[in-house]
């Protein structure tokens, strides 16, 4: 066990755990053995770090994967609760090891305190991700997708996040590939209710516009 390997902790010292689903507990170490270490519960916190808001982001695999699973660790540490791997028209990666972003996932819960491990879905094409956004009944959910496209027709007009969101609302974001989203996904999913937002004046990367997209949800929460 980490704890009493690395860490060489021993009887009586105190021990963090966490479950994933809320809870967090202060421990005890009764018996520090290397291969089986017995544990006291002294303390429980349920629903520990709860918002009042849910956050999912649908974002297209960049092609070199370790800026992916940057964004994944990332994102995990500022706070998300469900991502969604999207196949989009100008996506050049199409496939990821879930197994291995699970685990990234679950270190930076760790690294951050954090109670919940976030929903990582299957890799999904866009179209499908919106046609089951769209029928999620969600109350008071807002839908976004953020694109550099410069459209001149209104209904695509772009306004800053930090201008239409409402904090404490359920929100979903959709984030493109290194070559942006085309004209024809943005009226796609303008077509199913999601609005068209900017994250600021600069050209970001893929991961990064996910980790702003992110970080700019938890400011305007906080």
């Amino acid at each position: 066990m980490h704890a009493v390997k690395a860490l060489r902790l021993k009887t009586g010292d105190e021990i963090a755990l966490i479950d994933g689903r809320g809870g967090f507990y202060k421990a005890v170490i009764v018996d520090p053995h290397p291969k089986s270490c017995e544990l006291k519960v002294v303390e429980q916190q349920l629903q520990y770090g709860k918002r009042q808001y849910r956050l999912h982001i649908g974002i297209a695999p960049t092609k070199n994967i370790a800026r992916f699973e940057w964004f994944v660790e990332k994102a995990v540490e500022i706070g998300i609760d469900e991502i969604t791997p999207l196949l989009c028209e100008r996506s050049e990666r199409k496939t990821l090891s879930s197994e291995r972003l699970l685990r990234i996932m679950i270190a930076a819960m760790k690294q951050s305190k954090k109670a919940y491990l976030p929903q990582l879905n299957e890799v999904l094409s866009f179209n499908d991700w919106l046609k089951n956004i769209a029928c999620e009944k969600t109350e008071n959910a807002q839908r976004y997708i953020a694109h550099c496209n410069n459209a001149s027709h209104s209904k695509d007009a772009r306004e800053l996040l930090k201008d239409v969101y409402k904090s404490g609302h359920n929100t979903t974001i959709a984030i493109g590939p290194e070559g942006d989203f085309s004209m024809q996904e943005v009226e796609l999913a303008n077509s199913h209710g999601l609005s068209c937002i900017s994250l600021g004046t600069s050209i970001l990367r893929t991961e990064t516009a996910g980790v702003a997209a992110c970080h700019s949800i938890y400011f305007m929460n906080n």
